[in-house]
Order: structure tokens, then C-alpha cells, then sequence
């Protein structure tokens, strides 16, 4: 079915209303078949819905299903001869107040990134003004690939909202990041019901802030105390935190790994540089993570010339002082972001996190055992629980042995739900 002949203006962007014009595109994933029910949704919600469907997207669910529900003929080809008559694509561009590309691929999401027009759907998305959505759904491994992430961050720069992916199980049988967000999260979000649901994940208005590696404090101008902490896990959660939407500032210590796409980036060395940085981005944030190895001490004076050896003495003797608790003190800013710290425990690992929960009052914790010398520092994997505060209650989650970076998504989802169920418990407060 072609386009009205005279399209109307363009809906500010905001929650859906009666009556908005919703292009639906459909890409060549297995997660095609929840469109179907997601354009039942925004049907019943009063929306005009017109699907666009990619050839691939065909192999996964039919035409004349989507037709059925919205009461529209499907459109499928850029080359239509009928619909082409009058530049219908254009048309059809211009119709839109909103697309929705529910599931976007890889691939697809490729081709947008870089201003390809090879289909109608991609051939609509350059030619429209309209507001423009995603939901992202691939297997775990491409949406973690650089090529996808600098793809999903380009996107984001040339106006797209990404909703999701979540986590979870997935059809080819891997856990982890790269789930479409189901149709009634989707419809929630772009309805603006209020609920929490899963489409709390999606943080586009949220800044997370991480601190990572390792500090190190001078004894003199050639040495210094320091940790094994390779930055690993804390820029891991700095990539996951953007893959959900959220603005990013990471706080790093002295490590050599590439900054993520999106981030913003600020390097230190000490642990007080690094308490002075984090006190005033912590201000403005939503969502503070302390996962720098932090050294506890440091030199009480450091030496302004090398340390020399002296013959016939076989000790030396250093005098430390301790360092600024630096999660500590973010969790006792009055108005301050929800706080997230880590507990590195070589024994009775869950005991020390929890006291640690309660003692530096923080909102959760992630405690993980470095005795095991294939996790934890240096190692591409890491396992742990995860303790947060639901009222008076502490509740729990094991995170089996995982990629580092899979775990960082699923602490980040944890963390965002949170934020979510304690901001929507402060404004039902009578």
C-alpha cells in the first residue's frame, strides 16, 4: 500500500500518542517473529503501523501475517513497480513519525552506519526526518565485536536510538548480551507506561561512571607500590555500560588497553588524583562503579632523589599512611549517585563483601575470589555474586566463571535495574 499523498508534520519526539504514523522495519533475524506481536501493540495503542520488511526478514516470518495485524499491505521492495509510480519510498519516508527497526542485525545495522541505500528499508531510514529506533538482536559474540560497537556508536551519533539488546538466553544457545528486548518492553518504552520492566536496561539518559586499574603511589622518581590489576573487568563494564546507551566517563589508572568507543577517558596514577577526579564528576552522574584496585597505602613522603642501597644494611624501613577510601566517600555525598563497589577477597569472599556492603553503605557489591589464578587479575574471565539492597533485604546472584566482558553486561543490567526500582520506590513515596 503506498503512502498518503500529502504526509502530515512530524510528531515531536516523546511517548507515542493516538494516531502517530509508525514505519516498522524487520530485518533477517530469528527475534522476527516477535514483531509480530509488537505490531499488535502499537496497534491497539491507536498507532498507524506500516512494515517494511527486508528479503531476509521473509525467511522468518511472512508478509501476509504482518499484514493481517496492521491492516496494511506489507512493503518489501524498493523496485516496486506499482508503489514506484508516484516515488512511493518517498513518500513513505515522509509519511513516518517514527521508525522502528525491530530486530536490526548485524548486518543491517552495518549498512546504516555506513549510509547504504541497497533496500527499501535502509533506502527509507536516509530519506526520512522521522525519529528513529532500533532494537538491536545478534548472537553474543557480534554484539560484542568492535566492528558492531563502533557501528552501534556511529549510529547513535547520526541520531538512532538504540533500545536494548538485553541479556539472556539465545536461540543458538549462547548467554549473554545480544537479545532483542521483548515486544512489550519495546511498546512500554515507546508508550511511556512508567513500568519497570526489562526496558529499564535501556540508560540513554544515564551517566555511569567507572574507575579501573590499578594506582600507583611514588616512593621516588623510579619506583612506586602498586597491584596486579590489568584495567580488564573495569573497562569491560566501561564497553557494556555504552553498549546500553548510557553516557560513559571512565577513571583510569596507569594501564595499556584501548579507550572504547564512546567513552570518555580521563587517566590518573594515584589514588588521591584519583579520589579528586571522581568527587567532581560524581555530581552529575547516576551511577557510580569503583572498580580500580585502589592501593590502600601509600609513601608518607616520597623521596626526592632514588632510593639508594647502604652497604652492610639488609632491611629498609617505609613509612605508609593510608590512602582516601575513595568508594567510601562517594557513598557519603548527600544527594549522590547509587554506588557500586567490588570486593577482591582471597578467602571467605561473600562474609568480607557483604560486611563491606554494609560498612561503606553501599548500594552493590561485587564480590569475586582472586586466589584462583585463572580469574580475576591479568585473566580474560572472572566469576562472581552480586549483592544489592532491596529495602531492608540483601539479595543475591552467582555469576558463574564467564568472559570478563559477558560478566561486565550482566553487572551492568543488575545495576540499572536497581537504579530503576529505587528511583520508582522515591516517587511513589508518599
Amino acid at each position: 500500500m503506498s503512502a498518503p499523498d500529502q504526509p502530515s508534520p512530524s510528531t515531536p519526539s516523546g511517548s507515542l500518542l493516538p494516531g502517530q504514523r509508525v514505519l516498522l522495519g524487520i530485518s533477517a533475524g530469528i527475534a522476527a517473529y516477535k514483531s509480530a506481536f509488537l505490531a499488535r501493540l502499537l496497534v491497539q495503542a491507536g498507532c498507524e503501523v506500516q512494515v517494511v520488511m527486508t528479503e531476509g526478514a521473509q525467511a522468518f516470518i511472512t508478509p501476509l501475517t504482518l499484514q493481517a495485524l496492521t491492516g496494511r499491505a506489507v512493503r518489501t521492495s524498493l523496485l516496486d513497480p506499482t508503489a514506484e509510480l508516484g516515488m512511493g519510498h518517498i513518500e513513505l519516508a515522509r509519511w513516518a513519525d517514527r521508525i522502528l527497526i525491530a530486530p536490526a542485525t548485524a548486518d543491517l545495522m552495518a549498512r546504516l552506519a555506513q549510509g547504504q541505500a541497497d533496500d527499501l528499508l535502509t533506502t527509507l531510514c536516509l530519506a526520512s526526518d522521522a525519529e528513529k529506533l532500533m532494537a538491536p538482536a545478534m548472537n553474543q559474540a557480534m554484539w560484542r565485536h568492535p566492528a558492531t560497537q563502533r557501528n552501534a556508536e556511529q549510529l547513535r551519533q547520526d541520531g538512532w536510538t538504540l533500545l536494548g539488546p538485553a541479556a539472556g538466553d539465545q536461540a543458538c544457545g549462547d548467554v549473554g548480551p545480544g537479545r532483542m528486548l521483548e515486544p512489550d518492553d519495546i511498546a512500554a518504552l515507546m508508550l511511556d507506561t512508567g513500568t519497570i520492566t526489562a526496558a529499564d536496561l535501556f540508560a540513554s539518559e544515564r551517566h555511569i561512571v567507572i574507575t579501573a586499574g590499578p594506582t600507583r603511589e611514588p616512593l621516588d622518581p623510579v619506583r612506586y607500590l602498586s597491584n596486579h590489576s590489568s584495567g580488564k573487568m573495569g573497562f569491560a563494564l566501561a564497553e557494556a555500560a555504552r553498549a546500553s546507551g548510557a553516557q560513559v566517563t571512565l577513571i583510569t589508572g596507569p594501564v595499556d588497553r584501548p579507550t572504547p568507543a564512546g567513552v570518555t577517558r580521563i587517566d590518573v596514577e594515584t589514588a588521591e588524583q584519583m579520589l579528586e577526579v571522581a568527587q567532581d564528576i560524581a555530581t552529575d552522574c547516576d551511577i557510580f562503579i569503583g572498580c580500580a584496585a585502589v592501593a590502600d597505602y601509600r609513601a608518607a613522603t616520597t623521596a626526592e632523589h632514588k632510593i639508594k642501597k647502604v652497604d652492610g644494611e639488609q632491611e629498609l624501613t617505609l613509612k605508609l599512611v593510608k590512602n582516601p577510601d575513595i568508594i567510601a566517600t562517594i557513598s557519603a555525598m548527600s544527594d549522590g549517585p547509587m554506588v557500586v563497589g567490588f570486593a577482591a577477597e582471597t578467602r571467605d569472599v561473600e562474609a568480607y563483601a557483604r560486611s563491606k556492603l554494609e560498612r561503606k553503605n553501599l548500594d552493590m557489591i561485587v564480590a569475586n575470589d582472586v586466589s584462583q589464578q585463572q580469574l580475576g587479575f591479568g585473566s580474560d574471565n572472572n566469576a562472581a555474586i552480586l549483592l544489592w539492597r532491596d529495602g531492608n533485604d540483601i539479595e543475591r546472584q552467582q555469576e558463574p566463571t564467564q568472559a570478563k566482558s559477558q560478566l561486565a553486561h550482566a553487572i551492568i543490567a543488575r545495576a540499572l535495574h536497581c537504579l530503576a526500582q529505587n528511583q520508582n520506590t522515591s516517587s511513589t513515596a508518599p
